[in-house]
């Protein structure tokens, strides 16, 4: 029998940085009843981007975190768009280099996930936000 369920993940995050969601996803897996299947999951946002990434060792995190703070800096002159502050554009130009959505498939009831993969909230904004993923599962 065919499923399919919407739901909704919110984040308060603590400003910048990762925010992991792992075991949120997973829950709302495990409460729509579908064991094959896909999970989707859409940010509803434009500064801050989902990933998949390694949830073993936060230097992997605290890498990526200074490695787009060079490649994309703050308060760039060059930026016209700075209505929310000098992170405004960073963090767009950062969301678009990242992404948005994610799909993940579902086998035995859970997310196929490999051993070291964990899926996060990454924030681009300096300030804390309140950030909402659509979650949505279809499958047998």
């Amino acid at each position: 029998m065919f499923r399919q369920s919407l739901t909704e993940i919110v984040v308060a995050t603590r400003g910048r940085g990762f925010h992991e969601v792992t075991a949120q996803v997973a829950m709302s897996v495990s409460d729509s009843g579908v064991t094959t299947g896909l999970c989707t999951l859409f940010l509803r946002h434009t500064s801050a981007s989902l990933l998949i990434q390694e949830n073993a060792d936060p230097d992997v995190r605290t890498d990526l975190e200074d490695f787009f703070a060079r490649l994309v800096p703050d308060g760039d002159p060059r930026f016209i768009h700075t209505a929310e502050g000098d992170d405004d554009m960073a963090a767009h130009i950062r969301t678009s280099l990242t992404s948005v959505n994610l799909s993940i498939p579902i086998g035995d009831g859970a997310l196929a996930l490999g051993t070291w993969q964990g899926i996060y909230l990454w924030e681009h904004r300096i300030r804390p936000h309140r950030r909402r993923i659509a979650v949505h599962i279809a499958g047998a």
